[in-house]
């Protein structure tokens, strides 16, 4: 086995493979940017190297400089997570030229299956079920929508060297393929280094489903089972599970015999992953093979008791798997997480600043339930524009998928992030959607369900009104507090009991607070909540207790007029008053927002990549008017309304911040 490693990547991926071999007493190497300097990564290793500037083209995606650091430091192998220089074939070569090992597959079957376009070929050939497309070379948008016409549409525009949903678009029209042709390349270009592009037929209503392969240098190949990616925002996954509520035994086995028949085609070793698109009768059609791991590899991981890292090092070191297909077993069921720095409020775009708080929940693990936190970031640290979004992916295990989602809310309300804009509101809000809880899923589920964007979730009444009751037992707490400080609460008690007006989401309720810190009782005219356990005093973040026997935990930020509470998805400010100053309060005219509709505002941090519009045009209604490139993504920004563009005040190559003024209208 290797004594020492270097991890030829960054973030929560890197700080994953420092975990395992450090289990496994192998030393490790960390490379990191100009960027990455404070990194959790770059602590975490026992050694690091500085490899260069921020942009991943001067740094992480440098083959020279990442060979030249494990002679620095001695390394004998490299890991090269996912993402950067993980499917570059040219990588493991040059690794080899200087008798350093790739933990990973061989240079072959990267170049035969990380190609989208030849590894459908190889597919058809090997049996695979394939989708209908045009796997040659596309040259300019009029091919593009020459090509997209006999398919017949919708189509899928896809960057053959892609992954993480860079480079990919669905067109429904010839307008879209060619402005989706465009722009795909363009993505491809600055995320792999090559902006070749193939087009498929989109399968309308499917599910993506996976398949985890695990291969050796000895002829053995076997599956781990599947994983369920059907939740997903512009082509990204943003929650996976382990296994599918969909498949059946027939199904997952043969997607597995075919996923295994695909891998010793090309004379698979390591750990990698084939990806279907399924239709609602169970029909399954290869989409791609990554040749590396997957950023979801955790819920594979939690069903089956495997490290795959742990697997990868050991086929990489010349071992044979020590598993046999009969060996696998699925055990229970987990989900994933990924908590992205985007605003969800704000069409979930990205947001970079620094992490003002970061508490994640406690990882924890027993027969009944696992909680795991797979992170690459600390509190006080920054969120780069330069590199991907991610903060963590949070994963959570129980016995049967309803405990296993149930864990992952508990542990999403549990989660603190601030200082950022982040995405936690909208996997709560998943969580409790009753379509997923039911399993009837499919890649739509987000624009079908959240068709206008995110606006927070919408509670219950019960849960609305144990909210305001928690708001009014946290102001009587308050104000105990402040007569103790005082010193007046030794000369008198707070009124018993206490009268509190609290108004939330449009709702006003009228709460008599008695009792203890034990012990409390909130009523109004709808009856008596009985608060139990109260786990909060003021400065704290988190508040727990029982209401009526219901576990309640939300996070809780005071404010001069009451407090900012955010529960399950959904966030209200919850105004506490006595009745006077309700009734004054009442009187109070509501701060109207500033008009902005004449303006084009930057919506995120970012690059300006082209102006679409001059000073003077006429522009109508969805008509693209700039595209702005945030954290590796081209947005294009359109017209919301018929205008006329007066003033254009950014030019291409600017670097603009949120709010930023880009153009002007009349």
């Amino acid at each position: 086995m290797f004594k020492k490693i270097l991890i030829a990547n960054r973030g929560e991926i890197a700080c994953r493979v420092i975990k395992t071999a450090r289990r496994m007493g192998i030393a490790t190497v960390a490379v990191y940017s100009d960027a990455d300097r404070n990194a959790l990564h770059v602590e975490m290793a026992d050694e690091a190297v500085h490899i260069g500037a921020p942009a991943a083209a001067e740094s992480y995606l440098v083959i020279d400089k990442i060979i030249a650091a494990c002679k620095e430091t001695g390394a004998e192998a490299v890991h090269p997570g996912y993402g950067f220089l993980s499917e570059n074939k040219d990588f493991p070569t040059a690794l080899a030229a200087n008798g350093i090992t790739f933990i990973g597959p061989p240079p072959n079957a990267i170049e035969a299956m990380g190609d989208k376009i030849t590894s459908k070929k190889l597919a058809a050939e090997a049996g695979v079920s394939t989708v209908p497309g045009y796997m040659g070379l596309i040259g300019d948008a009029d091919e593009a929508v020459k090509i997209a016409g006999e398919i017949g549409y919708p189509v899928m525009i896809k960057a053959s060297a892609g992954g993480g949903g860079k480079g990919m678009r669905i067109a429904w029209d010839e307008s879209e393929v060619a402005e989706g042709f465009q722009s795909s390349k363009n993505e491809a270009k600055s995320s792999f280094g090559d902006d070749r592009i193939f087009i498929e037929k989109f399968v309308t209503q499917p599910r993506h489903i996976e398949i985890q392969v695990l291969g050796d240098a000895h002829g053995n190949c076997i599956y781990l089972g599947e994983r369920e990616c059907s939740i997903q925002r512009r082509n990204q996954k943003v929650i996976e599970e382990a296994p599918s509520p969909f498949l059946d035994e027939a199904t997952r086995r043969a997607m597995g015999q075919q996923s295994v028949a695909l891998a010793k085609a090309v004379n698979y070793a390591s750990a990698g992953t084939v990806e279907f698109i399924v239709d609602g009768e169970r029909n399954f059609y290869f989409l791609e093979m990554n040749t590396r791991l997957q950023v979801e590899h955790p819920v594979t991981e939690l069903i089956t008791g495997i490290d795959l890292v742990e697997q990868m090092l050991r086929v990489a070191a010349g071992e044979p798997l020590s598993l046999t297909q009969e060996d696998v077993t699925l055990n229970g069921w987990a989900m994933e997480s990924r908590l992205y720095a985007e605003d969800p409020y704000r069409n979930f775009l990205p947001s970079i600043g620094r992490l003002t708080r970061y508490r994640p929940p406690e990882e924890s693990a027993s027969d009944t339930a696992v909680v795991r936190n797979d992170t690459g970031v600390y509190e006080g640290g920054e969120i780069s524009m330069y590199y991907d979004p991610m903060i963590a992916k949070l994963c959570t295990w129980a016995p049967e998928r309803g405990a296993a989602i149930a864990g992952m809310q508990d542990a999403l309300d549990a989660f603190e992030v601030e200082g950022i804009g982040h995405n936690i509101p909208f996997l709560s809000a998943v969580m409790a959607h009753e379509r997923f809880r039911s399993g009837n899923i499919t890649t739509a589920f987000i624009a079908e369900e959240y068709p206008d964007g995110f606006a927070g979730a919408e509670l219950s009444p019960k849960e609305l009104r144990q909210l305001a009751a928690l708001a009014a037992r946290c102001e009587a707490l308050r104000a105990e507090r402040a007569l103790s400080i005082s010193g007046q609460m030794r000369e008198r008690d707070l009124p018993d009991p206490l009268e509190l007006v609290v108004a939330i989401a449009g709702q006003t309720f009228e709460f008599s607070v008695t009792g203890d810190a034990d012990v409390c009782e909130v009523a109004d005219g709808d009856g008596t909540m009985t608060l139990e356990d109260m786990d909060w005093t003021p400065g704290q973040t988190l508040a727990t207790c029982v209401v009526d026997g219901d576990p309640l935990l939300a996070k809780v930020d005071q404010r001069t007029d009451g407090f900012r509470i955010r529960y399950r998805g959904a966030e209200h400010v919850a105004r506490v008053y006595t009745p006077r100053q309700a009734k004054l309060a009442a009187l109070m005219p509501e701060k109207q927002p500033p008009d902005t509709s004449k303006l084009l505002l930057c919506p995120m941090p970012g690059l300006v990549v082209s102006i679409a519009v001059q000073e003077g045009d006429e522009v109508q209604e969805g008509q693209p008017l700039c595209t702005v490139e945030a954290m590796k993504m081209e947005n294009v920004l359109r017209a919301e309304k018929k205008a006329t563009v007066t003033k254009i005040n950014a030019a291409p190559g600017a670097s603009l911040a949120v709010d930023d003024i880009i153009m002007e209208f009349e």
